[in-house]
């Protein structure tokens, strides 16, 4: 059983905070990759919860492998984001603690798993989506923003 199953198990669908990932993937052209959710039909970065034992860049490897079949390289952290709250299709209530990383691709090519992934795109600063939530719409703001500084929201 993974660990959100287990939490579930015992708090069914209460309020719980969740230690999250995401992955900025920007391409030579200065576009990042986002994911059309399966859950949620709406895009957004990569990433996702991380699992006991894992570290946070360890989880954002692993979930970036497992949505988009590349392999990356953690490059920084871009920011921190728990100032948000989040109900999920199944009725899972949570407040996200999300580490932003920005990532390079190493190797792998993008792959669709139908699971969790419906679509994979690059998308410019002039070319936002509908994004899942208030918090990857923010992220999207604050990496096309620039600056060497951590955000911290």
């Amino acid at each position: 059983m993974d660990y959100i199953s287990y939490i579930r198990s015992k708090v069914g669908h209460d309020k719980i905070f969740l230690n999250c990932v995401g992955a900025a993937i920007v391409d030579d052209a200065g576009k990042v990759l986002l994911q059309k959710r399966s859950d949620r039909k709406m895009w957004g970065f990569p990433g996702g919860v991380m699992e006991l034992g894992e570290s946070f860049t360890d989880a954002v490897k692993r979930e970036v492998k497992e949505e988009t079949g590349l392999i990356v390289e953690v490059e920084r952290l871009l920011g921190v984001y728990s100032a948000y709250s989040d109900e999920f299709p199944n009725g899972d209530q949570a407040q996200p603690i999300l580490l932003f990383f920005l990532c390079k691709a190493k190797a792998g090519e993008l792959s669709v798993d139908d699971e969790e992934t419906l679509e994979l795109r690059y998308f410019g600063k002039d070319e936002m989506p509908q994004l899942v939530n208030r918090m990857h719409i923010d992220m999207f703001h604050d990496l096309f923003q620039g600056g060497d500084q951590v955000v911290i929201s």
